[in-house]
């Protein structure tokens, strides 16, 4: 990693640090820090489950328990079971805690203002702009991809936001059980993977690779939902996946799809991919690509 980029990326977080307040032993001024305060502006009005509040602000259960111990103690929330379900908690703001909420939101609306105030026009829709960007990217880096049991839960609900996907897509629609099969036992070490994209805990893309013995490696199911569309995450899900297949000495690898799927048909000819005849009789295919591997 090139260390002038890392240094530029720490100078931006010490100056983002130091304008939003996170420093400050009393965040906006409401006499508590910025954690708590976060964790309030998190619960909202609707209230939360703690298990959705550690997934979606990263925090391990200790420190959230002891900082939801430290809002409970100032009166601004309560935590208890879910709909009568011991198993499950939430946190819910108490009527303090909503009037506390409020003043935070119009606080955090006072911030931005004077963020955006001594800027000029084109230099407030500069900043708002390259914030955007700073935003998506920075979601993308969160993202995390690993190895997954195909039959994982989370697993099973990215095939099957695959294939409703496909079906919305596809003309004359999409029917699993008339393609190829893929099967469980094909997609665990150490005859595949499947591999399982989260952000924040909860899935959004997956992808798999079949390693055939004496022929060349085959990629499925590569999805990426909606909410992450854009970020290059299949990109990056094809990658692991050939990295995958090439460390195990696998020298080319192939896949086919549908030819109303123009994006991942652009993605896969930038990557490297070649038109080949078909190698297979999936009936849902009009295009089948190979790419060589280089050997790791």
């Amino acid at each position: 990693m090139d260390s002038e980029l890392v240094a530029a990326v720490r100078r931006f977080n010490r100056t983002v640090t130091q304008r939003v307040g996170a420093l400050d032993e009393e965040y906006m001024a409401r006499g508590r820090p910025l954690g708590q305060a976060r964790l309030l502006w998190e619960i909202g009005p609707d209230g939360a489950e703690v298990a959705t509040l550690r997934a979606r602000l990263g925090l391990d259960s200790g420190y959230l328990s002891r900082l939801l111990r430290s809002l409970e103690g100032d009166g601004l929330v309560t935590v208890g079971p879910a709909n009568g379900d011991g198993r499950v908690r939430r946190a819910t703001l108490t009527g303090a805690g909503q009037a506390e909420w409020t003043e935070l939101n119009e606080r955090s609306d006072d911030l931005a203002r004077s963020i955006l105030e001594p800027l000029g026009g084109h230099r407030r829709d500069r900043l708002v702009a390259a914030m955007a960007e700073v935003e998506r990217l920075l979601v993308a880096s969160m993202v995390a991809v690993g190895p997954c049991p195909p039959g994982d839960p989370r697993a099973r609900a990215c095939v099957r936001a695959y294939a409703r996907d496909l079906a919305r897509r596809f003309d004359g629609g999409y029917d699993p059980a008339l393609s190829n099969p893929v099967r469980d036992e094909e997609l665990v070490p150490p005859a595949g993977v499947f591999l399982l994209a989260t952000l924040n805990a909860e899935p959004v893309g997956c992808g798999a690779v079949k390693l055939h013995p004496g022929a060349p490696a085959e990629i499925k199911r590569v999805w990426v939902s909606d909410d992450v569309r854009g970020l290059g995450l299949g990109r990056r899900l094809l990658g692991e996946l050939e990295r995958y297949a090439a460390e195990r000495g696998w020298t080319a690898v192939q896949l086919e799809t549908n030819r109303t799927l123009t994006e991942a048909i652009a993605m896969y000819r930038s990557s490297g991919y070649r038109e080949v005849a078909p190698y297979n009789g999936e009936r849902y295919a009009h295009h089948w690509f190979e790419k060589r591997l280089t050997r790791r």
